[in-house]
């Protein structure tokens, strides 16, 4: 069968946008982040739609109670086993879709309607693929082609997708400007909280979480720093070039940074084992003890991607036991070292955030500029 002509002629067609949403897992936490993913799902497949710049929405999931009100949107449930490519393959040729906008369930929570708009329209631009990030992607929008379906149903994952659409299928990869709407997602609890301080994201993910109990005052610690020049955080782990000149030139304090595995998931490190950081040699060196009494001579409060240090130690702790070590629950944690080092966290002498890659990407900007409307706000006073 061939497609690439028939779908080329079409390219200008509005796009459908394509939305994968996933169960995490039975615990309270894992449920507590699905949830807020559902939330945030629904308010961006109601803005996108509202814009009339997509012919439709389809949301696939594998919840057989999903039945959100939201006209032109159609439900599509997982019907076997689950993998990433072929199912995302076997949606756009069921479905005869020229032109897709994809996008994983709870990420970019902050996009609205008008970069929505902006992402459909630019499919226009024939054989141009756009992502929110090149390196590791949730969304991606491209034109159906055969080279493109064959692509995609090699993916094991989306994050590496837009790259092998540029590689393998001939594509022209854009990458959208790297701010708080594009980079912030929700992955882990540390998101949840960032998202409940800011207030921010779209209405039924804003419901969702005024109604949770959060302890928030870690966080809440952090702000002041921000617009402090006398003030200097650290900020370990997974942080991409775009987010250490964020910081360079949007915050008044120092920044001491040590920028550690970036790709750790989309190119595969975590499961070959061949992840390295320097702030694991150091632990291994001297202990978790030795490293937080260390941790507030480097800084006035931390950012730490605990993923890279389990990466780094081999140690496959469970998606519960990550998310518990985010809230900074560590009582409830059984993975000793995780225990540990979370109850050490806890403990330690200045606010230590712990989290994922976006703790340290746009969780970090959307606290940088939450804390600079604070600190205008309180200098304009009453």
């Amino acid at each position: 069968m061939t497609t690439q002509p028939d779908r080329a002629s079409t390219a200008a067609q509005r796009p459908t946008l394509v939305v994968f949403r996933g169960g995490l897992g039975p615990t309270p936490v894992e449920q507590t982040v699905a949830n807020a993913r559902r939330a945030a799902t629904l308010d961006t497949i109601e803005a996108a739609l509202s814009t009339g710049a997509y012919e439709r929405a389809i949301l696939a999931t594998d919840d057989e109670l999903e039945s959100p009100a939201i006209p032109s949107l159609e439900i599509d449930l997982d019907d076997g086993p689950f993998h990433f490519g072929q199912r995302l393959a076997a949606l756009i040729e069921r479905n005869r879709l020229d032109s897709v906008v994809y996008l994983g369930g709870g990420s970019l929570p902050l996009l609205d309607a008008a970069g929505l708009a902006m992402i459909a329209q630019s499919l226009a631009r024939v054989g141009t693929a756009i992502t929110n990030n090149a390196f590791s992607s949730d969304l991606i929008a491209f034109p159906v082609t055969d080279a493109v379906l064959e692509t995609i149903r090699a993916s094991d994952r989306d994050n590496p997708l837009a790259r092998a659409l540029q590689e393998s299928a001939g594509l022209t990869l854009e990458e959208l400007p790297r701010t708080v709407a594009t980079q912030m997602d929700i992955d882990a609890p540390s998101d949840l909280a960032v998202l409940a301080l800011t207030g921010e994201g779209g209405p039924r993910l804003r419901d969702y979480l005024r109604a949770l109990d959060l302890d928030l005052s870690r966080y809440t610690r952090v702000l002041p720093l921000f617009t402090d020049k006398r003030s200097q955080i650290v900020v370990a782990g997974r942080v991409g070039s775009h987010a250490w000149r964020y910081l360079e030139r949007e915050t008044a304090c120092r920044v001491r940074l040590f920028a550690e595995e970036r790709g750790l998931e989309a190119e595969g490190r975590a499961e070959q084992r061949t992840a390295r950081s320097l702030l694991g040699f150091f632990i291994e060196a001297t202990g978790i003890e030795r490293f937080f009494a260390v941790l507030p001579e480097l800084g006035d409060a931390a950012f730490i991607d605990t993923r890279v240090l389990l990466a780094h130690f081999g140690i496959e702790a469970s998606r519960n036991a990550r998310f518990l070590s985010d809230l900074g629950t560590w009582a409830e944690i059984e993975e000793p070292f995780l225990r540990q080092f979370t109850r050490a966290a806890v403990e330690a002498p200045i606010p230590v955030l712990l989290g994922g890659h976006s703790l340290m990407s746009g969780g970090l900007m959307a606290l940088n500029e939450f804390a600079w409307r604070q600190h205008e706000s309180e200098a304009r006073g009453p």
